[in-house]
This record gives C-alpha cells, structure tokens and sequence, in this order.
C-alpha cells in the first residue's frame, strides 16, 4: 500500500535530529489521505504559531513559566477551541495530524504535537511525556543556585489543565487500575521517535480493530522501519500479509518472528500458547504456498 520511497523519507523525516514533529506526523496522514498538501498544514501552524508569539508579547522572556502556559492555554484551547474528543476517542481521524487541525478535536497525543508545534514556533519549548495510558505535557522550568522549581506537568487533552504528582498518580490508576505503581521515570521526557511510535501504535490498534488490514500493515511497515527489532511488528506485519492473502511475505515473517522468539536449544521464550498458534499458521502456509507451485 505505501511504496519504499513513502518508507524511506518517513524515517529520514522522524528520525531526523530536527525537533519538527509536524512534518512525520503528516506524512503518517498520507496512509488515509494520499492526497494530502501537507503545506497547507505546516502553514497553518506557522500561523497559529506566529499569533501565539504575539499574546505572549515582546516582554515574553520576562514572564513566568506558568503565564507562559496559561498564555498558550488561552490561546489554543479558548481562542482556537481545540478540544479532546471525549465521545468519539476512537475515530481515526482523531490520530491524523490534518483532521485534527481542521476539527480542532482529538486524542492526548495529537493534542500535544498541535501545543509542541505551536509552542515551538512562539519560542517556548514544550516536552511531551509518554505517560501510561494517557500523554502528557511538560514545560521544564529552568532553575537557580538557591531553589529547584519543579517541572509543569498538564493535560493536552483537558484544556491544559495542570497536574500535580498526586494527580499523575491517580491519571495512571485510573488508566492502568489501582495496583499500578507509579514513579517520576514515567514523567521523563518522550523523545520525537517515541511519540511517532505511540502515535503509529494507537492508529494501528485502530485500523485492526475495524478490519482495516491494508492501512493496518502500512503502519506497521512504518513501525519497523523506525524500530526494526521490533518483534511484535514483525508478527503483526506478518499476520497482517496473511489476512490480506500474501501468503508468501506473511510466511517470511512468522517463520523469522518463531526463528527470533525461541532460543538455540528450541526453548521458546514468548508465550507458549501464541507461539503454537503461530506454528499452525506457519503450518498453513507452507501447504497453501505448496499447492500453488
């Protein structure tokens, strides 16, 4: 469905040192909207960028770190009206970087790139966070030789609400349930292939869960190509070629994916009972790529 070429600038693109997050995210858009003017979009944001620039003002450096947000806060989620899509969490469109600008709605991820890449081009940077369940944002406050300031933490998805430590921990019980612990590792900074990672893991959980196969292995030919070791996508890649009838590359890929999980002296070091599912399906296509011979 998407070409080598598609793969090879995505993964100059997301794994370029440049902090341009737009730009990846975009071309993860091209997977539904082949069509896409992704010029139109990065225009849009230099825009947004550009106003935001101007309500921080000229005097923007002599501003506290928390104006600085609710600043930025005013101005994308009451002036802009974006907003997390509560009733709809799951539509695609919601994990597409143009819709999203176009709806002003979507998930906590694509929220955050619109605040980083607004933010960005206002001169302030912003870290996301790839919390547990829920991504987050975070504004690193510098600090002198007498105090330590503690880190803004808030929410893209609830109008850059912030969120104390207490509230990250009741975030990550509510997503993950009570025995989930937390610690300030979970609050470390996302880099840019980490949130594209997440971005791409979320649109593909997606797209399988509405038997869209085709889209389903584009992003997961994206996944590899950003995280080659990955064994998960290289199951998924390969039960993905088999649902679509590619019997040839789905074979290539279980066969390597049982080769990869299972150690010199056969032990198998994944769970048992996939790994035997996998087997019979290796089993299957073996017999149907016989009998096409």
């Amino acid at each position: 469905m998407i070409s080598n070429d598609f793969i090879k600038k995505f993964t100059e693109v997301a794994k370029s040192p440049e902090s341009d997050l737009a730009t990846a995210a975009l071309f993860i858009a091209k997977i539904e909207y082949p069509r896409l003017d992704a010029s139109l979009y990065i225009e849009k944001l230099d825009q947004m960028g550009s106003a935001a620039l101007e309500r921080l003002g000229p005097t923007s450096r002599d501003l506290s770190s928390l104006d600085k947000i609710e600043i930025l806060n005013k101005y994308i989620y009451h002036e802009q009206g974006f907003a997390g899509n509560e009733s709809r969490y799951d539509d695609p469109r919601n994990s597409f970087l143009n819709e999203v600008l176009d709806r002003k709605t979507g998930i906590p991820i694509t929220l955050a790139l619109v605040y980083i890449e607004i933010a960005r081009r206002a001169g302030v940077l912003i870290d996301g966070i790839n919390f547990p369940g829920h991504f987050l944002l975070r504004f690193q406050q510098s600090a002198d030789k007498t105090h330590h300031k503690a880190d803004l933490i808030f929410d893209p998805f609830d109008g850059g609400v912030m969120l104390s430590e207490t509230d990250c921990q009741q975030l990550l019980r509510k997503r993950l349930g009570k025995e989930a612990n937390f610690n300030q590792k979970l609050l470390m900074r996302a880099t840019k292939q980490q949130l594209l990672i997440r971005m791409l893991v979320n649109l593909k959980r997606i797209y399988i869960g509405m038997r869209s196969f085709p889209q389903g292995l584009a992003i997961t030919e994206l996944l590899l190509a950003l995280n080659p070791s990955s064994l998960t996508e290289l199951r998924d890649r390969g039960l993905l070629a088999y649902h679509l009838n590619n019997f040839s590359s789905a074979l290539r890929d279980l066969e390597s994916y049982l080769r990869f999980t299972s150690s010199g002296e056969g032990t198998i070091t994944v769970n048992e009972l996939e790994h035997k599912e996998i087997w019979e399906h290796v089993k299957t296509l073996r017999r149907r790529i016989a009998s096409l011979n």
